[in-house]
């Protein structure tokens, strides 16, 4: 077996009855298996391998066994007049028990429309469901047992907590993920990306340290495999966490072009772009990231950039409803209150303004001086300055 999950996606049945109807379950099969091939996360049997099951009946057990994956993608299609019918369901190979499991129903008006909006679908959807697989698998083995892989994954669920406990406890499982398997590029993307997180949240780092320590991390997981699309926008958001906004898109863009929906990718494009003077472009970038993967273990730090990005847009009162969509889900991440409180300051609600302020000083005085009583490398001078401003209307004397 591979180290990271692999799966192989079987032919679809044909259940039409009308042979000339293979085609279009033959393309939907095989548009899947392309798209998959680009998350780097994934290992994905060749369409060659997959289709010498074809016209067989299925035993996923053993073809988990001879196609040496963890997750088998099994599916049909069906059509009665101009519906279009297809259903799929992901199985773990090894258990024969069922992941995740979906229909579509679609109009035939264009076939190749068709096609291609089943493909997006199937992927989006694929993609967050093995993830969380691969999770709850990590999570069922002892601590003593990882390997690199498995070790990667625990980092990554406690690094979803967003909390300032569980980034050190991240931080020791990436670290132990390249002790296991020192060409792993995942373990290095994902330490670099804890350290940019720790200085710039949590001030656990010192932030000209730890751009500097990611900055090299990333650059060695693109030298151990320039082709991983991850360590390709890990590098990119290194760079913007220097002010170098332009360098950092290109290096997303590259990411992104290897693998379009990787949502980490579209989540680092969008702040970028945010802080930047794009807002409502990174507004949308974020929005995709996020339906894309919706477990996203930076979901926190999406949604804060999204609070941000309708404030630049002069968007008080969306920023308000982001910021509390956030501390609905996170009511422990600091990093929202000075956003909620200009946002309240520039709507001129003044008491709502004050008590956020408050906890915006108590919660994170360190991020406080860090972003408001200096600024930091990737804000740009008027943005910082829009900021400043609703806080002082929100009642700060600085």
């Amino acid at each position: 077996m591979p180290d990271k999950p692999s799966v192989a996606v079987l032919p679809f049945t044909n259940m039409s009855g009308d042979p000339e109807q293979e085609f279009v379950s033959d393309g939907i099969v095989e548009d899947v298996i392309t798209a998959l091939s680009r998350y780097p996360s994934l290992f994905v049997i060749a369409r060659n391998s997959s289709f010498t099951y074809k016209g067989r009946t299925v035993d996923v057990r053993q073809a988990g066994r001879e196609l040496g994956v963890r997750y088998v993608l099994e599916g049909s299609v069906r059509k009665a007049g101009n519906r279009i019918r297809v259903t799929a369901q992901l199985i773990e190979a090894e258990t024969s028990n069922h992941v995740w499991a979906e229909r579509y129903d679609r109009d035939l008006a264009d076939i190749f429309a068709v096609q291609d909006e089943l493909t997006e679908a199937l992927t989006t959807a694929l993609a967050p469901a093995i993830a969380d697989a691969e999770l709850r698998r990590a999570m069922r083995k002892p601590p003593g047992s990882l390997d690199a892989w498995a070790a990667y994954q625990r980092g990554l669920w406690h690094l979803s907590k967003a909390t300032a406990d569980d980034d050190p406890r991240a931080a020791e499982f990436f670290r132990q993920a390249i002790d296991h398997d020192p060409n792993f590029a995942g373990g290095y993307s994902a330490l670099a990306l804890y350290q940019l997180q720790a200085a710039a949240i949590y001030q656990t780092l010192e932030l000209a340290e730890a751009q500097r320590s990611a900055e090299g991390l990333a650059r060695r997981a693109v030298a151990l495999d320039g082709a991983d699309a991850e360590a390709r926008s890990c590098l990119g958001w290194a760079l913007h966490s220097r002010g170098e906004a332009e360098g950092a898109l290109a290096e997303i863009e590259r990411a992104l072009a290897m693998s379009p929906n990787l949502a980490i990718a579209h989540g680092h494009r969008g702040a970028t772009l945010i802080f930047a003077g794009r807002p409502k472009e990174g507004i949308t970038a974020l929005e995709k990231c996020i339906r894309l993967d919706p477990r996203d273990p930076y979901l926190a730090v999406r949604l804060l950039h999204i609070a941000c990005g309708l404030y630049f847009c002069g968007e008080y009162e969306a920023s308000l409803e982001a910021s509390k969509r956030l501390l609905r889900s996170y009511p422990d991440f600091p990093m929202i209150y000075r956003w909620f409180a200009a946002a309240l300051g520039q709507l001129g609600r003044t008491a709502g303004a004050n008590e956020a302020l408050e906890l915006a000083v108590s919660h994170a005085p360190a991020a406080f001086d860090m972003y408001v009583r200096n600024r930091v490398p990737w804000f740009r001078p008027e943005d910082h300055a829009h900021l400043v401003e609703g806080l002082r209307k929100a009642g700060w004397k600085g």
